[in-house]
């Protein structure tokens, strides 16, 4: 099973806010997930991010792919780096 690291889109019109998710690839955007991993909002000023670091360095290990946005997240949390970092177990 193939799997993505990818925001769901919850909230109201105009109000949005995303979980980080672990979804298979052939799920729908706002559908079936496997587990959250934090939350994004965006409105904020800054954006609030909330990650669960260990249990994204598991999936990214385990082969999930972030898309592009869910990278740039990663990036910028310093999350992607420290997950390059750790030696594969």
């Amino acid at each position: 099973m193939a799997t993505k690291i990818r925001l769901a889109r919850h909230g109201a019109k105009k109000r949005p806010y995303y979980r980080i998710v672990v979804a298979d690839n052939d799920s729908p955007r706002d559908g079936r997930f496997i587990e959250i991993l934090g939350t994004y909002n965006p409105l904020t000023e800054p954006a609030r991010i909330k990650l669960e670091t260990e249990r994204v360095r598991y999936w990214i290990k385990s082969g999930a792919q972030p898309t592009a946005t869910v990278r740039n997240i990663l990036k910028n949390e310093g999350v992607l780096a420290a997950a390059a970092e750790t030696p594969a177990e």
